[in-house]
C-alpha cells in the first residue's frame, strides 16, 4: 500500500516513527514537509534515508506544487497532519485522488471554546472527506467527540517516539559514579507557552528551601532565551535528538511546566529515558503517561509554589527516583516507534479492506 504523509515540520520522534513504518512489509511510504525551523530547528539529516521532500518556506501554500508532488506518489492513503495547512486540506477536494482515502492528525485538546464548538459547523465537511483521524491521548479524542467526527473514525495513537537511544539510560544513571543524578531538566521551546517563567520562578522558590538544591539544565530556544540566567542554570541551548540522551542521562529528574501544550512528545521521551516527570496539569500527555505521586508529579498550571514543591519532592525523594523512573519507562513503552508503526499498519489494513 502506498501512503503519503503531508506534514508540518520534521521532528526526530517522527523521523523515527517513519522508519518503523516503511520497514513494514507491504508498505510504500512517501512524505512532504515542511523544513524545520524557528524555535525548532532540527536538522534535516533527521530524516536522511526516507522519501522526503522537504518544502521551504515558500513553497508551503503552492497548491499547484504540493498537489503535483502528492499525485506522483499515486498514494492509496494520504496522511495530513492537522487542518492549519489550506493546502493540504484541499487535497481532499481534489478530483485526482477521489480514490484515495485520507487521514487526519489532530492533537488539539478539548478546551470548550467558543471556536471549537463552531469548528464541527466551519470544518464539518472537511471532517465528513475523512476516513480515520487520529489522536494522541484522550483531550484530542473528546474534541473530536465535540468536532461531530464519528466515533467509529477515531483512533488513538497519532505519536510515538525513539525509544532506541532513551530506554537504556535508566540503567546508565543507576550504575555512573555518583549513582542517580541530582540534576533538573527542561527541554522545550523558551516562550510563555511552556511556562519557562514559571520555570524560573519556582526554581528558585525551591532553591530557597534547601541547603544543596539541584542545578537546573535547560534545552532549547526562542525568545526567552536571555531570562535563562538565574543562579544554578544551565543553558545548552537546542540539542538535536541525537543529542538529547547524553543530556537526558546525567539528569535525575524532567520538570515541564507548561501554560498550554496539547501533549508534549517530550514528556514521553522523557519517561522512556526512566526520568520521573514534574509536569503542569496543562500538559496533554500527562493524561496518559504521568500518575501523580508514582511515575511523577503533576501540579496546578501557573503555579509556581506548587511546581517548588515538587521539585523540592522529587530532591527529598531522591532515593525513590529510580523506581518512579521505572515506573515512569512502562508508560511510555506504549509509545515506541514499533508500537506507533503497529497501530498504524492496522489502520492501513483498516482502509484497504
Amino acid at each position: 500500500m502506498r501512503i503519503t504523509f503531508c506534514w508540518s515540520e520534521i521532528s526526530g520522534y517522527m523521523a523515527a516513527c517513519w522508519r518503523a513504518l516503511s520497514a513494514r512489509p507491504d508498505v510504500d511510504l512517501s512524505i512532504i514537509a515542511w523544513s524545520a525551523g524557528g524555535a525548532n530547528p532540527f536538522a534535516d539529516e533527521i530524516v536522511r534515508g526516507l522519501r522526503v521532500r522537504l518544502l521551504a518556506e515558500g513553497e508551503r501554500e503552492n497548491v499547484q506544487l504540493i498537489h503535483a508532488l502528492v499525485a506522483e506518489q499515486k498514494p492509496d492513503v494520504i496522511v495530513i497532519g492537522g487542518w492549519q495547512s489550506a493546502t493540504y486540506r484541499l487535497l481532499t477536494t481534489n478530483p485526482r485522488f477521489s480514490a484515495a482515502k485520507f487521514v487526519m492528525g489532530m492533537d488539539t485538546p478539548w478546551r470548550n471554546t467558543l471556536r471549537q464548538r463552531l469548528g464541527r459547523y466551519r470544518m464539518g465537511g472537511y471532517f465528513r472527506r475523512l476516513h480515520r483521524v487520529m489522536v494522541p491521548g484522550e483531550r484530542a479524542w473528546q474534541l473530536g467527540l465535540a468536532l461531530g467526527i464519528p466515533e467509529w473514525k477515531l483512533r488513538r495513537g497519532m505519536y510515538g517516539i525513539d525509544c532506541t537511544l532513551l530506554e537504556p539510560l535508566h540503567a546508565q544513571r543507576l550504575h555512573q559514579p555518583g549513582g542517580w543524578p541530582r540534576r533538573f531538566l527542561f527541554a522545550g521551546r523558551y516562550v510563555e507557552e511552556k511556562g519557562l517563567d514559571v520555570l524560573i520562578d519556582g526554581y528558585a522558590r525551591y532553591r530557597r528551601t534547601t541547603n544543596d538544591p539541584w542545578p537546573l539544565t535547560c534545552c532549547g530556544s526562542g525568545p526567552m532565551n536571555a531570562q535563562l540566567t538565574a543562579e544554578g542554570v544551565e543553558n545548552l541551548g537546542f540539542v538535536q535528538p541525537q543529542d538529547l540522551a547524553a543530556v537526558m542521562a546525567r539528569a535525575g529528574a524532567f520538570v515541564l511546566p507548561s501554560r498550554y501544550d496539547p501533549w508534549p512528545l517530550v514528556i514521553a521521551e522523557a519517561c522512556a529515558a526512566g526520568l520521573p516527570v514534574i509536569c503542569t496539569e496543562a500538559c496533554g500527555s500527562a493524561v496518559e503517561l504521568v500518575r501523580n505521586l508514582y511515575s511523577g508529579w503533576t501540579v496546578p498550571t501557573e503555579d509556581a509554589a506548587s511546581l517548588a514543591r515538587a521539585m523540592a519532592s522529587a530532591d527529598r525523594k531522591h532515593q525513590d527516583l529510580p523506581e518512579i523512573g521505572r515506573r515512569a519507562q512502562s508508560f511510555a513503552a506504549a509509545y515506541s516507534a514499533p508500537v506507533w508503526a503497529d497501530r498504524w499498519k492496522v489502520i492501513l489494513t483498516e482502509l484497504s479492506a
